[in-house]
């Protein structure tokens, strides 16, 4: 995939172009690149045409940005483009190319495609995103798969100022930081005062054959626990200590709920009901007031 410019640039007349791809020997894409095959076009190539279609400043953003740059195990099905204000784009089926008042050089990724900084398309990506849910994993997997790090992204979520998803990227990438399991322990508490659950026990003592553990929040006269997992649960170190402690408690005749940080910021509603359930199969009366969200 090339760019008309970079094809004149070489020496080519329009006529010799126009000849080639009136020859099928190469195709035009959109009205600024010419790919120099038949075949399929790859999905790299795509990216160059998107980016050649908006002009000279024009970098692949969002969730775009963030699979140039190496995301695996996600799909998009448009190809993201930011061009400063003022710019004419060149609108075209595989992309969508928007101005940004929040365009700068210095963010742009000179190598390869042009595309904005991983940190920074990880926080647009998010904040660009259909669903609260998207939002969160696409933060999570740039951390998870080593893209960037927690304190990257926050330092360029504090450029956003305004924006609806903003508080819920700002509480995702402190759950990132790892120091936010406190805040997540208060937050659960007070979701079970809104809901008019009874005070569990939190941070309970129990021991088990290698010593002592902690059960985040324990219901003891209804055999409930529920175990609220920061984004370390997910590593490989803590799989089998965390997988022993939840069979440790499992013996001892104890109803176990997992509850992702992540899932207490995007889906409450969906994890306490399932809570609620646990208590009353285990004896427990559901007020008539308890509220629901």
């Amino acid at each position: 995939m090339v760019s008309r410019a970079q094809i004149y640039a070489l020496g080519l007349t329009r006529a010799e172009v126009r000849a080639d791809v009136r020859a099928g020997r190469w195709a035009r894409v959109g009205s600024r690149s010419i790919v120099v095959h038949t075949g399929d076009v790859s999905t790299e190539g795509r990216w160059w045409a998107a980016v050649f279609e908006g002009g000279d400043r024009a970098c692949l953003d969002g969730e775009t940005a963030l699979l140039a740059s190496g995301l695996q195990h996600y799909a998009s099905s448009v190809i993201r483009v930011s061009v400063p204000r003022g710019v004419l784009a060149h609108h075209f089926g595989w992309a969508d190319i928007r101005q940004t008042r929040r365009w700068r050089a210095d963010d742009v990724v000179a190598s390869g495609v042009p595309r904005v900084k991983v940190e920074i398309a990880a926080v647009r990506a998010a904040l660009w995103a259909r669903s609260d849910k998207q939002a969160a994993l696409l933060l999570s997997m740039t951390v998870q798969q080593g893209l960037s790090t927690p304190e990257r992204i926050g330092r360029a979520l504090l450029d956003v100022r305004r924006d609806r998803r903003r508080s819920l990227a700002h509480a995702v990438v402190l759950d990132l930081l790892g120091g936010a399991r406190s805040l997540g322990e208060l937050d659960f508490a007070r979701q079970c005062r809104r809901r008019g659950l009874p005070e569990p026990t939190r941070q309970a003592v129990r021991r088990g054959r290698d010593g002592r553990y902690y059960l985040d929040a324990l219901w003891e006269d209804y055999a409930v626990v529920v175990e609220i997992d920061g984004i370390q649960h997910g590593r490989a170190d803590q799989v089998v200590a965390d997988a022993l402690r939840h069979n440790e408690v499992t013996l001892d005749h104890l109803t176990v709920m997992r509850l992702p940080l992540l899932g207490l910021r995007v889906a409450p509603g969906e994890f306490f009901d399932q809570i609620a359930r646990a208590l009353t199969a285990g004896g427990w009366n559901s007020p008539p007031t308890s509220v629901a969200s």
